[in-house]
């Protein structure tokens, strides 16, 4: 489902959007962010409510991606919590140290939950950070695609 396939009359369909673009958000650049909160028309105020704030979390893992899960180790995380001017509460939360682009994507968060904004927010932040994260993605796969090797078994007609 895509922002643009709701029409906000779901309370389901609001969340799974909501996972959609603070996704986004958080395995974005933050430089990217930054450029688009410049871009920004009139930048909201806000206020922080939490952090940001850098800990760790432990990542979990399941042998073979089905089997039982085990504690694959910590990775670092930054966390965020911001307060728009109108009252609407945004979170973020960035793999990383990256204090910036936490808030950043706290206060995105929180400017694309109205649905006033959320059209040209959609077309000016999301589409784009999501088509340079897609490229990415293809580009890692098409060099790792490039290493695969592969085995074959002969059998002998031994008996």
């Amino acid at each position: 489902m895509t922002i643009e396939q709701s029409n906000g009359n779901s309370a389901a369909a609001e969340t799974v959007l909501r996972q959609h673009w603070i996704s986004v958000l958080a395995k974005a650049n933050g430089r990217a962010l930054e450029l688009a909160y410049g871009d920004l028309a009139e930048p909201p105020s806000h206020e922080r409510l939490r952090g940001p704030e850098t800990g760790m979390v432990m990542v979990r893992g399941r042998a073979g991606g089905s089997g039982d899960p085990f504690n694959l180790g910590e990775m670092t995380v930054t966390r965020c919590t911001v307060r728009l001017a109108d009252g609407q509460v945004g979170h973020g939360y960035v793999a990383g140290r990256d204090k910036r682009h936490a808030e950043l994507a706290a206060l995105f968060d929180a400017l694309l939950q109205d649905p006033a904004r959320r059209p040209s927010l959609t077309r000016s932040l999301i589409e784009p950070l999501l088509a340079t994260q897609a490229a990415i993605l293809a580009e890692r796969a098409r060099k790792a695609a490039a290493t695969k090797v592969e085995f074959f078994t002969m059998v002998r007609g031994e008996s």
